[in-house]
């Protein structure tokens, strides 16, 4: 079972590590691909918020895929980073989802709807496994 977890961690790490990377140093490209929202589909200081959390993003997310390696390794040390990593995603989806509820409920336009649906379930899922991993670090530092 750990091999598993420790694959789910980092192939959702670094989906989620690398596209935040690519839409802070590649907007465009990363707009493209479902990544982000273009820039004229989105709020001007949505645009810019989301700028600086994809910058912010690519800093901390990577610790998640870390936690993932050491898993399949049977490293001991795995737990340590799984809860800070698992911390880490927990607020990135927290933040995610709750930004972007709360402007939609204003009327301020946040992306399209397919996109924003698409950008709830993925946010969750990292929010899910930032949980679980954090529940699975602490029983195994115990």
């Amino acid at each position: 079972m750990n091999i598993v977890w420790g694959v789910t961690l980092v192939i959702l790490g670094a989906l989620a590590w690398g596209g935040q990377t690519m839409s802070w140093l590649a907007p465009k490209p990363a707009a493209r691909l479902g990544l982000t929202e273009e820039e004229s589909a989105v709020e001007p200081v949505f645009w810019a918020d989301v700028r600086g959390e994809a910058a912010w993003d690519s800093l901390t997310l990577w610790p998640l895929v870390v936690a993932g390696c050491l898993l399949i390794v049977d490293s001991p040390s795995w737990s340590s980073w799984g809860a800070v990593g698992g911390g880490v995603y927990l607020y990135f989806a927290g933040r995610g989802v709750l930004t972007r509820a709360a402007l939609l409920r204003r009327g301020f336009r946040v992306g399209n709807p397919a996109n924003v649906t698409s950008a709830f379930v993925a946010l969750s899922v990292w929010g899910l496994t930032g949980a679980v991993t954090i529940v699975a670090s602490l029983v195994h530092l115990n």
